[in-house]
């Protein structure tokens, strides 16, 4: 291929194709950009596209470069590079990583609660050397301190490698485990792993043991779920670590199963059948079965059983309106309850003895989000915290449960510089047209001019994931030159609640885009902004929200960055092959099987509502080796655009050709990748920087 600058945006060739569900055909002409060899990407066009889309992304942002190297400069200058975690005890030890100066990726040391020398247990740097692409996932520690189990990514493919370390000798044991998407959990007195698999379309359906020593030909599987192809299996220890909790389930069901940690191949214990709809979560203290369900509330309750009749459960914390349940933990001497009210997190001591006695966290912002964090051990008389708002960075308490004292452990370094006090933060509702109230957090600067201004927007509003509003130094390039950035905890996340996430999707999904637009239009009433001077920006879930509203409003955008988008959900949902798709379709429906699900999903699909109109400007990313969002979802809408679009805005795909969902790996190249983020906006806005 030339290595000269190219004149004009590549047009991706059409070629003729259609598929028909319940009587209706679409045309697809721009299927071919699915490689049919994939995971294995080598088909010649396919490749030469997003390499072409690639070299025009380049050519257009070149002019662009002093800009986002200025940005680049001024991110990297927020983070503290020689940064480290706040050391927490786990047995004899005290854990904790670092970022040396200069350093991609971390170091994760220990030494011996006693005192002593530091040591080096795993260095993140030395895998990742000579590899474009690195990421850590499992590391897990045995319960004797003596070996370490780890995994790691070396594509962006999401599929890991699991190898043992012996941590008294630096020694890697000959175990290794390929293929896994799991935890690595310690049994059998740290004898053995359970872990899961990635099958071929990237499902875990399996919690499979291995005995250390041994050849994976004589690996035990302890569970294969063989009733759903959309459930996924998972595995955990209880609290105090003497059971192995298996679970198994979807976006909407859940079924659990428990296991002698100590004799793992023992007959199984069934918490309850599975029951469509119903989730549930369990753990186990002191013979006592912990459950937290959605049964009879869908704000969830928490409730117990008897481990010999773990079905029979007994409330403990009703269901409320008003409290979201959202999860709990068991420690000796008391258990812990987390939620939100009114949208904002709960961190709530309970005690096992009087179940009147609640002692709430307090905290001094009125918008902020916060959580436990890191508390290893089953006798804790600190519990230790993370905290941040929107103007405070991220935080580390620890939380003295007899006192009740909140002891300030770390806050993050900004070297460069910030002053709180220069920004102010508001939660403002905005009604949708529904007359849904939907809140909104807005962070600015306090001198930022009167009258509208531009404003940068972001939400996801999918899988009950709430948004929080928190703390990000690459916001600080926005919001320092001008920009309102407001977080929009639109329907179809849990922000509110389980019904706030239950209202956005399935059959209720359009509240989700409707939402977005409406707090877009009402923050340009409240005076924020106007018309056209509004940026925004989501990934995945929340990039389908992008393609949607740039389809259904596209005048109101100054600039969409589109990460990974989800643009092709018809024909997505409607592969059952795809490594996500059966266990979306509680998500989004099923459109195989039903003619309203494929209609109502092909009334929204970004992909297929491509029509000729002005769109606005838009940057686009994929991951070549992405298995969650094809790189084709991307490639395709981006092709259709071109082709029916009548602007000459901008309209840029950049495809990470050796990443996945994430993007590229390493501290500093995903800043870089957020500098070119901003430089587009501030470009397409007209902001003078």
């Amino acid at each position: 291929m030339s290595t000269s600058r190219p004149t004009e945006p590549p047009k991706a060739e059409k070629r003729d194709f259609s598929y028909s569900h319940h009587g209706i055909t679409i045309g697809d002409p721009y299927a071919w950009l699915r490689d049919p060899g994939y995971p294995t990407v080598e088909d010649k066009g396919v490749l030469e596209h997003l390499e072409a889309e690639n070299a025009w992304f380049e050519a257009r942002m070149e002019p662009q470069q002093e800009l986002v190297e200025e940005l680049f400069k001024e991110m990297k200058a927020r983070i503290k590079e020689d940064d480290s975690t706040v050391p927490q005890r786990r047995g004899d030890f005290l854990y904790w990583s670092e970022f040396e100066e200069g350093a991609e990726y971390r170091k994760y040391y220990r030494k011996a609660v006693g005192g002593g020398e530091d040591q080096l247990i795993l260095d993140e740097n030395e895998l990742a050397e000579g590899r474009e692409y690195f990421r850590l996932g499992t590391f897990s520690v045995s319960q004797n301190g003596k070996l370490l189990a780890y995994s790691v990514d070396t594509n962006g493919s999401e599929r890991f490698t699991a190898r043992v370390k012996n941590l008294e000798t630096g020694e890697h044991l000959p175990d290794e485990i390929p293929g896994t998407l799991s935890g690595l959990v310690w049994v059998m007195g740290d004898a053995a792993l359970v872990y899961g698999l990635a099958d071929e379309n990237w499902r875990v359906h399996d919690a499979t043991l291995h005995v250390l020593g041994t050849p994976l030909s004589e690996d035990v599987e302890l569970y294969r779920e063989t009733l759903d192809e959309g459930f996924r299996v998972g595995a955990g220890l209880s609290a105090q670590e003497d059971w192995l909790v298996i679970s198994t389930g979807d976006n909407e069901t859940s079924e659990v199963r428990l296991v002698p940690a100590d004799d793992p191949t023992a007959e199984p214990i069934l918490v309850k059948p599975r029951m469509k709809g119903i989730e549930y979560d369990v753990d186990v203290r002191d013979g006592t079965v912990w459950v937290h369900t959605n049964d009879d509330h869908v704000n969830f309750r928490l409730a117990t059983a008897p481990l010999d009749r773990p079905d029979e459960w007994t409330t403990l914390i009703e269901g409320s309106d008003e409290f979201y349940l959202d999860g709990f933990e068991l420690y000796r001497d008391f258990y812990v309850t987390e939620g939100r009210i009114k949208g904002l997190d709960q961190i709530q001591l309970r005690s096992y003895s009087d179940p009147n006695l609640v002692k709430p966290i307090a905290f001094a912002e009125a918008s902020f989000t916060a959580g436990l964090t890191n508390n290893p051990e089953y006798h804790q008389d600190k519990l230790r915290l993370s905290y941040q708002s929107m103007v405070t960075p991220d935080s580390v308490f620890d939380y003295h449960v007899e006192s009740g004292e909140l002891e300030l452990l770390k806050q993050q370094e900004i070297p460069s510089g910030y002053d709180p006090e220069a920004y102010t933060t508001e939660r403002v509702e905005i009604e949708a047209r529904d007359g849904t109230m939907i809140p909104v957090s807005v962070v600015m600067r306090k001198d930022r001019p009167d009258g509208p201004g531009p404003l940068h927007l972001y939400a996801y509003g999918a899988y009950g994931y709430a948004v929080p509003p928190g703390f990000s130094t690459t916001r600080l390039s926005l919001v320092d030159r001008g920009f309102a950035y407001a977080i929009a905890h639109i329907r179809g996340g849990d922000d509110l609640g389980r019904k706030w996430y239950l209202q956005g999707k399935l059959n209720e999904r359009l509240n989700t885009f409707t939402d977005f637009v409406d707090v877009a239009k009402g923050l340009a009433a409240k005076g924020y902004t106007e018309e056209g001077r509004i940026s925004i920006s989501g990934g995945s879930a929340g990039g389908e929200l992008m393609g949607v509203v740039a389809n259904t409003d596209p005048q109101l955008w100054g600039a969409i960055v589109a990460h990974v988008p989800f643009v092709d959900v018809l024909a997505t949902m409607l592969d059952e092959s795809l490594p996500l798709t059966p266990g979306e379709w509680p998500e989004w429906g099923n459109p195989i099987l039903s003619k309203q699900a494929f209609a109502y999903i092909l009334s929204y699909s970004p992909y297929d509502q491509v029509v000729a109109q002005d769109y606005p400007p838009m940057l686009v990313t994929a991951g070549l080796n992405d298995p969650r969002v094809t790189y084709w979802e991307p490639a395709k809408w981006v092709a259709k655009l071109r082709e029916l679009k009548t602007d000459d805005n901008e309209l840029l795909l950049k495809t990470n050709m050796g990443a996945g969902h994430g993007g590229k790996s390493g501290r500093f190249e995903s800043i870089r990748e957020a500098a070119e983020e901003v430089a587009f906006v501030l470009w397409q806005l007209g902001v003078e920087t």
